[in-house]
């Protein structure tokens, strides 16, 4: 992605930052996976933490870890746009993962008539929630692509679209997947997804201001 695109920020800056990813990655996705099922954390321990993860918390995890390195390196440009299609790459390919374990992934869908309802191996039908994904991911590829080529798109627009268009995914999708849910009707992952929305409220209330149209 570099060689085909300007990237302002410094070969050691961008590893420094890569870092700061992983580990903000790591931390989010394992700490909001334990809190998935709040019922369970009194059996936590230092199997369970490895044990549990979600793209969810390794987004919002990571996202954290790369503003609190750029502050302390000075960096002050966006990051994320040279990263959103090796991550899109990158889900598809892990939702295939997901969809091929069948139920010992713990991805999979509620019971459903649909006709497109698979069973993945206990003998109901569900929804393909992996490959529902997938099939988000694809349609995001394309609509980035065909933006790209109408809006010259402002420094970090890229990567904003793809959460915000991840996290309303997701919040939505949560709702045919079975899980622990408050009493109020939403998941942990719901609350984390709006969580991450509100941080990007203004990609959301002033889209405008992240797209310019070509002359």
């Amino acid at each position: 992605m570099r060689k085909n695109e300007k990237d302002t920020i410094s070969d050691n800056h961008r590893m420094i930052i890569f870092v700061g990813a992983a580990i903000g990655a790591f931390l989010g996705s394992h700490c909001l996976g334990i809190l998935e099922q709040p019922q369970k954390l009194s059996q936590m321990d230092w199997m369970y933490f490895m044990a549990n993860t979600t793209i969810i918390g390794g987004l919002l995890g990571g996202l954290l870890g790369v503003e609190l390195t750029k502050k302390q390196i000075g960096v002050t440009v966006s990051s994320g746009d040279l990263m959103v299609y090796p991550i899109i790459v990158s889900m598809i390919i892990g939702r295939t993962g997901c969809f091929l374990a069948g139920l010992t992934d713990g991805t999979y869908g509620t019971p459903s008539n649909l006709p497109w309802a698979i069973n993945l191996g206990d003998g109901v039908p569900r929804h393909p929630t992996s490959l529902y994904e997938m099939l988000f991911w694809v349609l995001l590829w394309l609509a980035l692509a065909g933006l790209e080529k109408r809006y010259e798109l402002a420094n970090g627009a890229r990567f904003k679209i793809l959460m915000v268009g991840y996290l309303i995914f997701r919040f939505c999708i949560e709702f045919i997947k079975p899980g622990f849910v408050f009493n109020f009707g939403l998941s942990v992952l719901q609350l984390a997804s709006l969580a991450g929305l509100a941080y990007y409220y203004k990609v959301i209330l002033y889209p405008s201001k992240n797209l310019k149209a070509y002359a």
